[in-house]
């Protein structure tokens, strides 16, 4: 039964007092006699959207009431189709104008498709009352009345049209203004906010609102309070109709209810969208969500008086105290970014009390050490990489009571005024959790806002990506729609490097899902604050500065973002639908295989049994610390080319180079991309460049200009632990027997193909790699070691050539917290390294045939089951076809730089 034909037969409801509101003119079921109801308590719900029924000369007497000073702000909106496009049930805009603290909003009914439903439901006859109908009785009531009147919207040329018009009809018309401004001036918050008050000095008493569905409703919303007026018309093409811009149909066409393809006939172009594809939307909206009554809103809680807080007052609560806001960082290498989020959040805690809580998760000390300068902030070591979720769960438990709680990412900037933009969204919209505008280091706006995943959205961002950016919300799961980021709106979820949490939503939905280590970890948790009945809003008045990207991307946490997805969707939907999901992930990486990280996210996706060795949570060994003092040393970074993956490299160096302990040199060689601008940007690393692509006439320019020792030379795309640069450079100190050291390691290889995989697992249990120097993608030599090498020679494997210049005993591989090294992600690109490195083994005048015997002897013994004998096959015919690649290149051998590029993406 329609919502329309339940009211009907069950009108007893409004007279018995259940519920708050009364239609007008409805039929009483007993008598068949229409109620005589007051018209201040006549309101339906049309498409979600509430709607006053009203006379028109109703409609106009309580404007002109309003229009008097002395009570709350009254702002009129016209409902038609378009109106419920914008403002209704599931729209994007849905509730905004009833979440409001001021104004206070009045709906008329216009647009015949409302009319004749209202008229259906109520058994009478209703007037249209449109702007363009109601305007002209409220500029005569104005005249008579002494009522200032402004417009706002519509262009100069126009508004000198509306002024001769209306001096001649309305000679005694007081006008106090006319305002035109630019589509930039009304997305700028500032802009708007002095336009306001420009408009607020000419004392209006009535401010006629032209600038469209829905930018006006939207602009009166959030700046019309500010005007000063009374009452604020949103009236759409009021102004043109005023000026003779646009002319009203013939009456017959508004009788008929044709007065939109007389409109459509006019502005084609302008129009076709709204009423030929937003128009049926609207109207399937306007017959399944409509109902006597509107729905009563109360906030949860009451906006609070932020200037009660001494505004001199800076500093940070202890964890003791219940606070208005808690804040919680997980960090990770975050020593450069921390410092300068915490002075931002100092600047907020003179409007609201708040304390700090910083969960690192980072496997040294230097995170935590940048932290010494705020005593006021309690910091605590997780113990090792629990993931983001798991590192919430912990600070949670520690922080204490707060009236909410706000997750930030370390490498955000909180700007002035932002948490309370917040708190008071929160406050008047009754939100669960509220989200600010994330905007880029350069000032862009990020575009953070997401709807709920899907299938269709899946498939549409499989096949268009971020293009067509304007396509139906149905086929994009990220919101790029400018507009979205200019007001305040409810969201599906939100990128989470910022949340405001309601401490009863934190209470009531509990800890973080753990299993999802990174990414996913936000959708999941904002469905279920959906799931609990609370709702998320965006405030685009709450500012944060994002500074994306600092840890660089890596095609293992590309395919975890995408299996992710996969489990979120398992988790709330049924296993078809979750079937169907994957196939659109498949999809997408599919259609990305020309490129190498599709390749790889593909592979992954495809085998799930591979799921498990992707990055996840990892407790740091007992054993494993890092020296309260860094020691003394050099690092020599070649990079050509290494745009992608030097800040990665560079960011687990920060720690040792900012004491000014480790000298970090990046000897950017032949490079055309952004490798050395980016290796500028940290500000302790020295930068050199050299105009020949060779990895080895780097090395040379870098020794060139290194001042200490020991010398540690370490590739681009290899991440260090502080731990073990700490540890290998203490080693190498002087006086020592060991000449030439390196860290532990461990292969990275998710996202590679099932050959290169096996090929990997089968090397990890040779002796020989373990044991020796080359492999790794870093290696350290003494002051005393390196007098054997004054200068690297010409080759490509200057690892394999160190490690052939020392002794067994003069040689280390230090035990610590490993590097992490990517392989090749394809057979082809494996295949081409193991050429390369075969090749620099017949130039250094090593046989290649000369360790066969002893590398089949220990490949034999490595051989514990089915599995790893299928391994070791594999990884015997890639070294047989690596040295017959070799010794066909022989002679060929040049010092250009030779790199494996699917493993830097």
């Amino acid at each position: 039964m329609s919502s329309s034909l339940r009211a009907l037969v069950q009108p007893a409801a409004w007279l018995d007092g259940t519920t708050s509101r009364h239609p007008a003119g409805d039929v009483n079921a007993k008598s068949g006699a229409p109620l005589q109801l007051s018209a201040d308590n006549a309101w339906v719900t049309l498409g979600g959207s509430p709607v006053r029924l009203l006379d028109f000369e109703e409609a106009v007497e309580l404007i002109m009431q309003r229009s008097r000073p002395g009570r709350t702000p009254l702002a009129v909106a016209s409902a038609n189709l378009d109106h419920l496009q914008h403002f209704g049930a599931g729209a994007r805009w849905a509730g905004i104008l009833e979440r409001q603290d001021t104004p206070e909003w009045l709906s008329l009914l216009d647009g015949a498709p409302l009319v004749r439903h209202v008229q259906g439901m109520t058994g009478r006859t209703w007037p249209r009352l449109s702007g363009s109908d109601l305007i002209g009785p409220i500029l005569d009531r104005a005249e008579l009345a002494g009522i200032r009147v402004g417009f706002l919207g519509g262009s100069e040329e126009v508004h000198t049209q509306v002024r001769s018009r209306l001096a001649t009809s309305h000679p005694r018309l007081v006008i106090s203004g006319f305002w035109s401004p630019a589509r930039s001036e009304l997305a700028d918050h500032v802009a708007s906010s002095s336009l306001a008050t420009r408009i607020a000095a000419t004392d209006t008493d009535i401010l006629v609102v032209c600038l469209g569905k829905p930018r006006q409703e939207l602009w009166i919303a959030e700046y019309g309070y500010q005007t000063g007026a009374n009452v604020m018309l949103a009236f759409g093409a009021a102004v043109d109709f005023l000026g003779g811009r646009v002319r009203r149909a013939p009456a017959v066409a508004q009788n008929v209810g044709m007065e939109w393809a007389w409109r459509l006939a006019l502005e084609p172009r302008r129009l076709a969208n709204r009423y030929l594809v937003q128009g049926p939307e609207a109207y399937l909206r306007l017959l399944s969500v409509s109902s006597f009554g509107r729905e009563s809103f109360a906030p949860r809680q009451q906006p609070q008086d932020y200037a009660s807080k001494d505004l001199t007052d800076e500093g940070f609560s202890p964890l003791t105290s219940e606070t208005d806001v808690a804040v919680i960082i997980v960090t990770y290498n975050n020593e450069r970014d921390i410092p300068l989020l915490l002075k931002s959040l100092q600047g907020e805690s003179r409007e609201q009390s708040i304390k700090v809580i910083v969960a690192d998760n980072s496997p040294g000390p230097s995170t935590l050490a940048a932290l010494e300068g705020f005593s006021d902030v309690h910091a605590i070591a997780t113990g090792g990489n629990l993931g983001y979720a798991a590192a919430i769960n912990l600070a949670m438990q520690e922080i204490g009571a707060a009236r909410s709680f706000l997750v930030l990412n370390p490498d955000l900037q909180v700007e002035p005024g932002a948490i309370r933009a917040m708190r008071h969204r929160m406050a008047i919209s009754g939100a669960g959790v509220v989200v600010p505008l994330l905007k880029d280091d350069n000032g862009t706006v990020y575009p953070s806002l997401r709807r709920e995943p899907t299938v269709t959205r899946a498939i549409g961002d499989a096949v268009m990506g971020s293009k067509l950016s304007g396509r139906p919300a149905w086929l994009s799961e990220m919101d790029f729609d400018n507009e979205s980021y200019m007001h305040a709106h409810k969201v599906d979820w939100a990128t989470g490097a910022a949340l405001l949490i309601h401490r009863d939503v934190a209470q009531l939905v509990g800890d973080w899902d753990e299993d999802y280590f990174l990414y996913s970890e936000e959708t999941d948790f904002m469905h279920r604050v959906r799931q609990a009945g609370w709702e998320i809003w965006f405030e685009s008045q709450a500012v944060m500065s994002h500074s994306r990207g600092g840890s660089g991307t890596s095609l293992a946490l590309n395919a975890l973002m995408a299996i992710n997805r996969i489990k979120y969707i398992r988790k709330f939907h049924t296993r078809p639908y979750s079937r169907a999901f994957r196939s659109a992930v498949i999809l997408s990486a599919l259609l990305r295989v020309p490129v190498t990280p599709g390749i790889g996210v593909l592979a992954a996706v495809l085998r799930e049994g591979s799921w498990g060795e992707l990055p996840h949570a990892e407790i740091y060994p007992e054993g494993v610390r890092v020296p309260a003092a860094i020691p003394t040393g050099t690092v020599i970074i070649p990079a050509h080319n290494e745009a992608s993956v030097l800040r990665r490299t560079l960011d687990g160096l920060v720690p040792a180079m900012v004491g000014g302990t480790v000298e970090v040199i990046v000897a950017c060689n032949g490079c055309t991309d952004d490798t050395a601008s980016i290796a500028r940007s940290y500000k302790d690393a020295r930068v050199i460049e050299v105009e020949e692509a060779s990895k080895t006439a780097a090395l040379n320019a870098g020794d060139q200009v290194a001042t200490r020792w020991p010398r540690m030379y370490l590739d681009a795309d290899i991440e260090l632990p502080l731990e073990a640069l700490c540890a290998t450079l203490e080693l190498l100190g002087e006086g020592g027997a060991i000449l030439c050291a390196r860290p532990a390691y461990r292969y990275d290889f998710s996202g590679a193909s099932w050959p290169v995989r096996a090929f990997y697992r089968a090397r990890n249990r040779l002796p020989k790699p373990a044991e020796s120097i080359w492999g790794a993608g870093v290696y350290a030599i003494s002051r005393k070691g390196k007098a054997r090498l004054p200068e690297f020679p010409s080759v490509a494997a200057d690892d394999c050539l160190v490690d052939r210049l020392y002794s067994d005993k003069e040689k280390a591989v230090v035990q610590c917290a490993p590097a992490t090294v990517r392989t090749p992600r394809t057979t082809g690109s494996l295949l081409k390294t193991l050429g390369r490195n075969y090749r620099s083994n017949v130039i250094l005048r090593d046989v290649p045939g000369s360790h066969t015997m002893q590398t089949l002897r220990d490949l034999v013994g490595s051989v514990s089951g089915p599995r790893s004998a299928v391994e070791a096959g594999v990884y015997a015919a890639f070294a047989l076809a690596g040295r017959l690649h070799a010794r066909r290149w022989v002679g060929l051998e040049s010092a250009a730089w030779e790199s494996d590029e699917s493993s830097r993406l």
